[in-house]
């Protein structure tokens, strides 16, 4: 890797870490989600970086992709918060999330997904296989008595790309193709207390653009041009919202998912609706692994 680049990668995962820690800090009992999302955002912004998507905060049986619009007034209370933060500096993209526990009552949940998080980045070097980390984060998920969330998983992290090759499997599915050096990977550990297997619900407020054409009407090339300067990396509704209005922002939308212009990431939830934990960071793989995202 380039000493350019990896001090790119480095300094996004400063300011994802910061911007993290900063989170967890408004992560309260009373707290409105969309305010704390909003303030990670902009804090991100300050600290000189892009998100690389929305700041997202997914709650109890909601593992991930849940992100305010601009109408939301969901306040916080005695919940199982997971903050998922991302970060890029030209393209070199950070990637890492927490856990808070507002209830009190799934601790052991929680430490589930971050020992799992630690005890596989003690591993992670050149020759490692994806399936033996699968291994690791399953071991310590079940060995605490919780199930890894099977159809969710780790990814590379590429230019402007959040889920790059390789996928990071949260169990061992015995993939043989191996880590090696420069691999940018985010590591993804979810644990949960019923099926360890997601599904879709909606809403989705978190799109990707995947197509720029086939739209003609002006309120939506409009939008659309706002879109395109995201990179192609995921979007909220609400930063459209804020910028065009709901009833332009809600048109445009649904003219571009028509035109398969747009990939739609709906919110996921474990399908027993078991309370859901996660743990992550981005890693560059070496002999000496870099963990990037870590204060």
């Amino acid at each position: 890797m380039e000493p350019e680049t990896l001090d790119k990668y480095i300094q996004a995962g400063k300011i994802a870490a910061e911007a993290l820690n900063y989170g967890k800090s408004l992560i309260k009992s009373g707290a409105k989600v969309k305010e704390v999302l909003e303030k990670v955002e902009a804090k991100i912004e300050q600290l000189g970086g892009k998100p690389a998507f929305p700041a997202q905060i997914s709650l109890n049986e909601f593992a991930a992709h849940c992100c305010s619009d601009a109408l939301d007034e969901t306040t916080l209370k005695d919940q199982v918060v997971k903050l998922d933060v991302g970060v890029h500096i030209d393209g070199c993209i950070a990637d890492t999330a927490l856990t808070v526990d507002l209830s009190g009552k799934y601790g052991d949940l929680v430490k589930a997904s971050r020992e799992a998080l630690d005890n596989t980045l003690k591993i992670i070097k050149p020759g490692v296989t994806l399936g033996e980390i699968g291994r690791m984060i399953h071991e310590t998920i079940t060995k605490a008595g919780f199930s890894p969330i099977k159809n969710l998983s780790g990814h590379g992290l590429g230019e402007f790309t959040i889920h790059a090759s390789p996928s990071v499997p949260n169990f061992d599915n015995r993939n043989k193709n191996v880590l090696k050096e420069g691999d940018v990977i985010a590591i993804e550990p979810f644990a949960s207390t019923g099926s360890g297997m997601v599904q879709e619900s909606s809403p989705a407020t978190v799109f990707t653009l995947i197509k720029d054409s086939g739209v003609r009407d002006p309120i939506t090339r409009n939008i659309l041009k706002e879109i395109k300067t995201y990179h192609k990396l995921p979007f909220a509704k609400r930063w459209l919202e804020q910028k065009f209005g709901a009833n332009k922002t809600n048109f445009a939308l649904k003219q571009l998912i028509v035109a398969e212009c747009l990939h739609q990431h709906p919110p996921l939830f474990d399908s027993a609706r078991g309370i859901v934990s996660q743990a992550e960071h981005s890693v560059i793989v070496g002999e000496k692994t870099i963990v990037f995202t870590r204060v």
